[in-house]
């Protein structure tokens, strides 16, 4: 579909880029966290684990499903690493994606994670052309479901003990949003 090398946007308050080699200090930092890691697909990470995902993070080419784009944002005043905004292709037959994001907790709660998932809507919606974008949470995890609140995704449902995750049965609630629905909104 499109190849993001050298790809980068600004928010008020973030710049969003892709990831380079001398990021790893903040991205271990980021991903060794325990508060990070909690309701995501991972393990809170070790350095080899974290360079591994890094290197992932550093393949900018989005063409079949699964594939995904990950963008470092950084705070504007002080260069810090904010977090991870991730746009993972779905579906190419039906046009679909995924929306997401790992904040570090120094800049939890200030609406960083709405500014750059915004962005990825903007390119899931525009230079991707996606018809349909989901966000899928751990219903324990309401400050996420907030987030996909706020940037106009619908609950779609709610399902119950949907997987084994860590080693519990959890629940997951689904959002979604169509283009034409992101377009209103804007």
């Amino acid at each position: 579909m499109t190849d993001f090398t050298g790809f980068t946007a600004e928010t008020e308050r973030m710049r969003l880029r892709t990831y380079t080699d001398e990021d790893f200090d903040a991205f271990l930092d980021l991903h060794r966290r325990e508060e990070v890691a909690r309701y995501l697909p991972w393990h809170p990470r070790d350095e080899e684990a974290a360079r591994e995902a890094l290197a992932r993070h550093q393949k900018l080419t989005l063409e079949v499903e699964g594939q995904g784009l990950t963008l470092a944002g950084l705070d504007k005043e002080t260069g810090r690493l904010v977090g991870d905004f991730v746009l993972i292709l779905r579906s190419v037959e039906h046009r679909r994606g995924e929306v997401g994001y790992a904040l570090h907790p120094d800049f939890a709660g200030r609406g960083l994670a709405t500014e750059g998932a915004r962005v990825m809507l903007d390119i899931a919606f525009g230079r991707l052309d996606l018809r349909r974008v989901i966000g899928r949470v751990d219903a324990r995890n309401q400050a996420s479901a907030r987030v996909l609140a706020k940037l106009g995704l619908r609950h779609e449902a709610h399902l119950v003990q949907n997987e084994l995750f860590k080693g519990e049965w959890t629940d997951e609630d689904d959002f979604a949003i169509l283009r034409e629905e992101w377009e209103c909104g804007r």
